[in-house]
């Protein structure tokens, strides 16, 4: 049987929670790969892969040579992704995954916002309630009692992640629309770039084990298919319901690190997550309209 062609609006649902399902999974990947290995060397061979796959596709997709302002502003965004991805596996790796992947998702929907508002005046009662719970939020889960021995919460990397990877968001809304892979394919290798000079000046271990690459491999395709599924999302429908859906990433995230790793999640720390969803949802919607 002929399988029914899906409504542009149904389709950018699809992939928004699809980018949010591989940005979740990929973020569990990358925090628990962090504990079998040197951070640098996930992160080097991730954004390597993911490199690589992006310039392939810019280059199939025939899309122009970015350039002039476009360019800086990638350029610039691979800095603050630096640090924002290093703090938030190196955070998910050494701290507790249902503290860092929440707390670090709230900031990174909060910090354009605040922005937002600094530039351009309050906005909507729906982002301000946002802000309010996500303040909220935060205090719960990160004073949520630490079931897991030996393990700190996280917090301090997953704030850095978030306002990095929030002003990230704010630099890449300003790139033309009429790039899709090629500031990906600037960004990453900008990443991979500040990375190898780290290694290379600090003299820090990097390599990975054999039994790593598989995982690492998988790590890169899939966060790269997450920001492939979310930028289509966007051109497809709605930027609001791309925004909000695909912030339900650390729902994944934290699923995943109760089944696999047994992170214990009580009533509280359950509660917390369920708010910081909530505000991402709010504030993401709300600055998206």
């Amino acid at each position: 049987m002929p399988v029914p062609a899906l409504s542009p609006a149904l389709l950018a649902v699809v992939l928004s929670l699809a980018s949010a399902g591989m940005w979740g999974m990929s973020d569990f990947g990358g925090g628990l790969l962090g504990r079998r290995a040197p951070i640098l060397g996930v992160l080097l061979v991730t954004q390597a892969i993911g490199f690589v796959i992006a310039v392939a596709i810019t280059g199939l997709r025939a899309e122009p040579v970015i350039h002039g302002q476009d360019l800086y502003l990638a350029l610039g965004g691979a800095l603050l992704a630096s640090v924002g991805v290093g703090c938030l596996y190196l955070g998910l790796a050494v701290g507790r995954m249902g503290v860092v992947a929440p707390v670090a998702a709230v900031l990174t929907a909060a910090t354009p916002a605040l922005i937002g508002i600094v530039l351009q005046g309050l906005p909507s009662g729906f982002v301000l309630f946002g802000f309010g719970i996500a303040i909220v939020a935060v205090v719960i889960v990160s004073a949520s009692p630490d079931h897991a021995e030996g393990r700190p919460s996280g917090l301090p990397y997953a704030l850095v992640a978030g306002v990095s990877l929030g002003l990230l968001s704010v630099i890449f809304s300003r790139i033309s629309l009429a790039y899709v892979f090629a500031p990906l394919a600037v960004l990453r290798g900008g990443v991979v770039t500040i990375f190898v000079v780290v290694v290379l000046v600090r003299r820090l271990p990097w390599r990975l084990p054999r039994s790593a690459w598989l995982l690492a491999l998988a790590i890169g395709v899939v966060d790269l298919v997450g920001n492939a599924a979310f930028i289509t999302a966007t051109r497809t429908g709605h930027l609001s319901i791309a925004a909000v859906l695909s912030s339900l990433y650390p729902v994944v995230t934290v699923l995943l690190a109760a089944l696999l790793l047994r992170e214990r999640i009580t009533r509280s720390h359950a509660a917390g997550v369920a708010l910081a969803l909530g505000a991402i949802a709010l504030i993401a919607g709300g600055t998206a309209t």
